[in-house]
């Protein structure tokens, strides 16, 4: 485990290295969420109202920041990305010969990325828009520490997401256009962009079902108490099962994939 650990490390010190990136990402970052929280404040105001269908604009507004905090740590791009290029130079076949996991390698390669962009981005992000704009608390000590566990939970699922996207790309050759289909997905059934009380029936309860469902809906909804206890526990044990099918499906892939693996260019 050292050596994923020193993996981990690693990744963490090259994203320090660009740190006039930093900057960059903070003003992106920032302009991504001011526009999700001004779309929210122009519904509420177009309708004359600070509650539509029982959910408050205190609600929303703190629901837009959390969906850019949730999503704004992980980059599925990027983890797609990198099983591309590795397949592209060859460099992935090194891994046959090594005596560690490629998918562990790329867990912990995207556990240091992940948490420099907690660190430099979504945190500083965060705290100055919530000081912007005013951000609810957890509804209670529960629901604070849930969050925390679907947080952590909604970061493991969608890396296992990425990489299982990723892995498709040994059968087709390319990873280009795996990242877009990944990213639709995630931008009408995450919901990040509208939270499910708003979708209309039975696409909500489908939403609700699915596994991208638990990567920005859930965490957000059990933060500001939309969720009972009972219910809290019960979406938790679904979410861990479907991380574990997404886990289960990785690691099939990646032993399917390793006996095609063919050198492109390098």
């Amino acid at each position: 485990m050292s050596a994923y650990a020193a993996f981990a490390r690693s990744s963490f010190q090259t994203q320090l290295a660009y740190r006039n990136e930093v900057w960059a990402n903070i003003f992106g970052k920032l302009v991504q969420v001011f526009a999700r929280v001004a779309i929210w404040l122009a519904v509420y105001a177009s309708v004359g109202a600070t509650i539509v269908d029982g959910v408050s604009l205190e609600q929303m507004v703190t629901y837009a920041l959390l969906g850019g905090a949730v999503m704004g740590a992980t980059r599925p791009e990027q983890i797609i990305g990198a099983i591309g290029r590795s397949l592209k130079t060859g460099d992935v076949a090194v891994w046959l010969l090594k005596p560690l996991s490629y998918p562990l390698y790329l867990f912990a390669n995207e556990c240091g990325s992940f948490s420099y962009r907690l660190l430099t981005q979504v945190i500083p992000t965060v705290a100055f828009t919530a000081l912007f704009y005013g951000m609810l608390p957890p509804a209670s000590l529960f629901h604070a520490m849930m969050f925390v566990a679907f947080w952590a939970m909604s970061f493991g699922l969608l890396f296992l997401m990425s990489a299982l996207f990723g892995l498709v790309a040994f059968w087709l050759m390319t990873s280009f256009s795996l990242d877009w289909i990944l990213g639709a997905f995630l931008h009408l059934f995450s919901g990040i962009m509208v939270p499910f009380w708003f979708f209309p029936e039975p696409l909500a309860t489908l939403a609700r079902h699915l596994p991208f469902a638990w990567i920005v809906y859930y965490p957000n909804a059990v933060y500001l108490g939309r969720l009972s206890v009972p219910e809290t526990w019960l979406y938790l044990g679904i979410g861990l099962i479907w991380t574990a099918l997404f886990l289960a499906g990785v690691l099939w892939l990646w032993r399917r994939a390793s006996t095609r693996i063919t050198v492109q260019g390098g």
